[in-house]
């Protein structure tokens, strides 16, 4: 992988997007960057974060140097740019009208046996006051079925950027922290039985909310 420009190992229309994102939040929203380690290099993996704004998505995924998925809701494949631009960067569309989407289940799990990674939001739905959310079992559903790596993440000052409700902000600094991977054995319990998605969920959501932004001591 080109560390410099890691765009140059994704697909065309993806690359593009990422470097173009990342130019977008480097020039006005940037702010710490933390644990850029943990992500791994090679292997299948799940990103799971809090939501906050509509820039959460993008500006966590322009700092992955990876190509990884994600999710949007079916109503916005229109015809037109929209579709096809994100079928080209690989977004699986999932139905927010309630239940099981089976379909983009088995497109998350074919996803990951190619050994790509997905980002996923346990909350489901942005927060409406900049606070964390109760998780989901949607999360811990694809996680256990999975049985992959999490990286947990937890994203500040998005809220304030553009969080629901709010305009965009520009010059607003959104920090981003990549925590420590989660492994199978530590957020499943296949003995739980109604509750195992659900208690996934949770124990990887107890993970972001315990990620704090750095502090560094003033000279």
């Amino acid at each position: 992988m080109n560390r410099a420009f890691p765009q140059l190992g994704m697909d065309p229309v993806y690359g593009f997007s990422h470097y173009l994102v990342a130019m977008i939040y480097g020039m006005f929203f940037r702010g710490d960057i933390a644990g850029l380690e943990n992500l791994p290099q090679q292997g299948a993996f799940l990103l799971a974060a809090n939501h906050a704004s509509f820039l959460d998505p993008p500006f966590i995924i322009c700092l992955v140097p990876r190509q990884i998925a994600s999710f949007a809701r079916k109503t916005l494949w229109k015809p037109g740019f929209a579709s096809w631009w994100l079928d080209e960067v690989g977004t699986i569309p999932v139905d927010r009208d309630g239940g099981q989407d089976v379909s983009a289940i088995k497109r998350v799990l074919k996803t990951l046996k190619e050994d790509k990674g997905l980002i996923l939001f346990p909350e489901g739905t942005r927060t409406p006051d900049g606070h964390l959310q109760k998780p989901k079992a949607g999360v811990g559903l694809i996680a256990c079925r999975a049985q992959v790596p999490v990286v947990p993440v937890r994203i500040y000052g998005s809220f304030e950027a553009g969080g629901k409700g709010r305009p965009l902000r520009l010059g607003t600094p959104v920090t981003v922290i990549f925590g420590s991977p989660i492994a199978p054995g530590t957020y499943d319990d296949p003995t739980a039985g109604k509750e195992r998605y659900q208690l996934a969920s949770q124990r990887i959501f107890e993970r972001i909310a315990a990620l704090t932004e750095p502090h560094y001591a003033v000279i």
